[in-house]
């Protein structure tokens, strides 16, 4: 059974910067596309940005030039730079099969101060 870790998370102040890290048991490479997705206290889960294996990436409006993913074949990488008190949310990886599935890990918590 593939296992998703989230990590990277912790407490930044605005402007800061933080990588968040998810290894799908080191098999990332299973999954066409991988998605980094988060949920801030009250709201619905969204999706943040998503990269599939050829390389191509897809971003929510409100990261588009302050978010960048990646990927190798072992683990997704989330960089977040300028980071704002609005990007408080638990962060999670997934692939969007397992997300429609409601299938989750237990994400990274990723708190900015004002």
């Amino acid at each position: 059974q593939v296992q998703r870790v989230e990590s990277g998370g912790g407490l930044v102040q605005a402007g800061g910067s933080l990588r968040l890290s998810c290894t799908a048991s080191g098999r990332v490479f299973l999954f066409n596309t991988m998605g980094w997705y988060r949920q801030a206290p009250g709201k619905q889960r969204e999706l943040v940005a998503d990269i599939t294996d050829g390389g191509r990436t897809n971003y929510a409006e409100s990261v588009k030039g302050q978010f960048t993913i990646s990927r190798d074949n072992a683990r997704v990488y989330l960089q977040m730079n300028s980071l704002k008190p609005d990007d408080t949310a638990v962060y999670y990886c997934n692939p969007p099969q397992w997300a429609a599935s409601g299938n989750w890990g237990q994400g990274t918590q990723v708190t900015v101060s004002s």
